[in-house]
């Protein structure tokens, strides 16, 4: 699926990219938050976090958003366990019955994680897996 990204998403990537030398796919903007999530190209999370995540810390200072990172992955299952993170997610099953669904199995100890406050972190993950994998949900079990 190929993603269209807007002139602000574009400049956030660009500053993104000039401040930690990491590759970002995609980002969520969410302006009612000030914060904005960037997708990082698989294997330059560290890259992109930098030492004592000052890399990190540069982008937030010079968007003046909070800034939050997930994992890009070869799979749409270890997408999903990305995009839940930090909740250890133990499995990730697709469900192709009329609608693509990912259910993922989280322990009770991270459900909280894996929702997030007010459902944030599981809508950014649906978000995100609806644009580059095309599923239709994504479910805790």
């Amino acid at each position: 699926m190929r993603v269209t990204l807007s002139d602000r998403d574009r400049r956030f990537i660009a500053r993104f990219e000039d401040e930690t030398g990491a590759t970002a796919r995609d980002c969520l903007v969410y302006d009612d938050e000030d914060r904005v999530v960037f997708l990082v190209a698989a294997g330059e999370m560290g890259q992109a976090v930098g030492p004592d995540g000052r890399r990190v810390r540069a982008v937030e200072e010079s968007l003046g958003r909070t800034v939050e990172l997930v994992e890009d992955a070869d799979t749409p299952e270890a997408f999903v366990a990305n995009a839940l993170s930090p909740a250890a997610v133990t499995h990730v099953t697709i469900s192709e019955q009329g609608d693509r669904i990912a259910y993922a199995e989280v322990p009770e100890a991270d459900r909280g994680a894996a929702i997030g406050r007010d459902g944030r972190n599981i809508e950014t993950a649906r978000r995100l897996a609806r644009r580059h994998y095309e599923l239709d949900d994504v479910q805790l079990t």
